[in-house]
């Protein structure tokens, strides 16, 4: 079993990574223990596939390296996979803040994905366990339980640990470590929040939702906010959970110019409590938690103007310090990763190790949520699958 290259991981990154080698003519092996490709493709997006975003920029995505993306996502961009999508005639729709999904299903991602390896010489090898690996006189050997396969170019495309019920594992840093390429220390990225039991009212509000700010030192997120049984989730807290680090407070703004809104509830409604001006801004069992935790509990008439600027920063400046986030389990995707300083740009080959590529989510790049992570796989993926047939020329 001779081939130019081997791509352990038959995701998205891997799978575009062989369909571009393969197309400029190299012989190609992809290896997953998964029983079918793509499967983290078929669940995302509520099974439509959130397969990129038109506001795709470098800006959108964390590394210990900032400028890493900035390359592979120049060469291959979201536009690229766009007509690519539109030449295999995937009917499409954008949502808000420029996430584009397919209209049917996530399959279709996976088919064209499959199709596109169709079109060279591609082997794809599932529920295939990956053994030993070993390099030597130029050959990568990397062996299954039933048998041995050869190349002189091997690519790491086998994610992180996020969903590991979908058979997810950090097989990638194992690998990592056999050949000494550093990783950034990999934690669950897109993931909701746990709150403590001090707490327990805003947990108690589970299924509550509404429009909020959140943020986490100097980056802020403006979309939903999910008040859950165990914490807090929604796209906003998704989005910070990515920056987020043990032991530092969030904070929600629920409500814009708050203190004023509150002073003219005041006004209109002098005889009323403040549940009742909270629930004119917020939905009502939020609205109920709220006056509970500021304790005001005479009229709203009664209550001096700078009591009420006080309560208002409930609303503009609530915080929270998480214990923790609800781990891999429930993670997105998984943040550090084999470091960007080990990897050529361009190429996403191993400096060190010729021949050697990672990308995808095994590398340390991460994106917000939206389309970006896809993106992120087939830019990588492509940087990777051209380097490998540029090698085969």
């Amino acid at each position: 079993m001779n081939y130019d290259a081997i791509i352990l991981g038959a995701g998205g990154a891997g799978l575009m990574a062989a369909a571009t080698a393969c197309q400029a003519g190299a012989r190609v092996l992809v290896l997953d223990h998964a029983d079918e490709p793509g499967k983290k493709i078929l669940i995302s997006g509520g099974g439509r596939c959130n397969f990129t975003n038109i506001g795709t920029t470098p800006e959108c995505f964390l590394s210990d390296n900032p400028h890493f993306a900035k390359s592979a996502l120049s060469r291959y961009t979201q536009w690229d996979f766009l007509a690519l999508v539109e030449r295999h005639t995937i009917p499409w729709h954008e949502k808000t803040l420029g996430q584009l999904f397919c209209d049917d299903s996530a399959r279709q991602i996976v088919t064209l994905l499959l199709d596109e390896c169709r079109a060279g010489t591609v082997d794809i090898k599932l529920s295939t366990t990956i053994g030993e690996i070993s390099h030597a006189d130029g050959q990568f050997r990397v062996a299954t339980e039933t048998s041995t396969a050869t190349a002189p170019q091997l690519v790491i495309a086998t994610g992180g640990p996020s969903i590991p019920k979908m058979g997810a594992t950090g097989k990638a840093y194992a690998i990592a470590k056999q050949f000494d390429v550093d990783v950034v220390t990999p934690r669950p990225a897109l993931v909701p929040f746990t709150l403590g039991s001090e707490e327990q009212l805003f947990r108690d509000i589970s299924g509550v939702s509404c429009s909020a700010v959140a943020e986490v030192r100097d980056v802020s997120f403006a979309e939903a906010v999910l008040f859950t049984h165990r914490g807090l989730s929604g796209p906003a807290i998704l989005q910070i959970s990515s920056y987020w680090r043990p032991g530092q407070t969030i904070s929600l703004r629920l409500v814009e110019e708050a203190a004023a809104k509150l002073r003219d509830a005041k006004l209109r409604m002098p005889r009323a409590h403040l549940k009742a001006a909270l629930a004119e801004l917020l939905p009502n069992r939020l609205a109920e938690a709220l006056a509970a935790r500021i304790g005001i509990t005479t009229e709203l008439g009664n209550v001096a103007d700078a009591t009420l600027d006080a309560a208002a920063k409930n609303l503009t400046q609530l915080r929270f310090q998480p214990t923790g986030t609800e781990g891999y389990a429930k993670a997105e995707v998984t943040a550090g990763g084999i470091s960007t300083a080990a990897l050529s740009s361009k190429t996403m080959e191993v400096r060190q190790v010729p021949r050697l590529y990672a990308i995808g989510e095994a590398v340390d790049v991460t994106g917000w949520l939206g389309g970006y992570n896809f993106q992120w796989a087939w830019s990588s993926g492509v940087a990777a699958g051209r380097a490998i047939a540029a090698r085969c020329g």
